[in-house]
């Protein structure tokens, strides 16, 4: 007897088209709520940097006898300003997120609707394998982790 040539078929699932359309549209809608808060927490960092450093910048003033309490300002605005790096990590989860929205948009429209004649299929980076691109979990002054 000889090997079948056709191997078994996977397991296929048949959506309606619009249910296809509607779940892609969503991941879409998603992917450009998720970039337009990245633009808004870099505007927000922005703006709470520039007003810390105004502060600090006040509390260095030689007019300002010292004492414990000024010393203990100066130390909480300084962990303040090192806790805002939390910024960049945000930024890079929004971008992985929205790469693997996009990227399941994509492929969920090829796969179930293929590509027409003519059609242009766009262009997507492949999906993440890392499932998070940012392994720290918390902050301390004097620390950095490269990844």
């Amino acid at each position: 007897m000889e090997p079948s040539s056709i191997s078994p078929a996977a397991p296929a699932v048949q959506l309606p088209v619009m249910l296809v359309a509607e779940v892609q549209d969503s991941l879409l809608v998603v992917v450009h709520d998720l970039t337009r808060l990245d633009g808004l927490l870099a505007h927000t960092m922005e703006n709470l940097m520039e007003r810390f450093t105004t502060a600090s910048a006040n509390l260095a003033s030689p007019a300002l006898k010292e004492s414990q309490e000024l010393e203990l300002v100066r130390n909480t605005l300084r962990a303040a300003v090192t806790e805002l790096q939390f910024q960049d990590m945000a930024s890079q989860l929004i971008v992985h997120t929205s790469k693997i929205l996009q990227g399941c948009a994509y492929r969920l429209a090829s796969e179930s609707m293929g590509a027409e004649d003519g059609e242009a299929v766009p262009f997507v980076e492949e999906v993440p394998e890392r499932p998070n691109p940012v392994t720290q979990d918390e902050m301390d002054a004097g620390s950095i982790e490269l990844f």
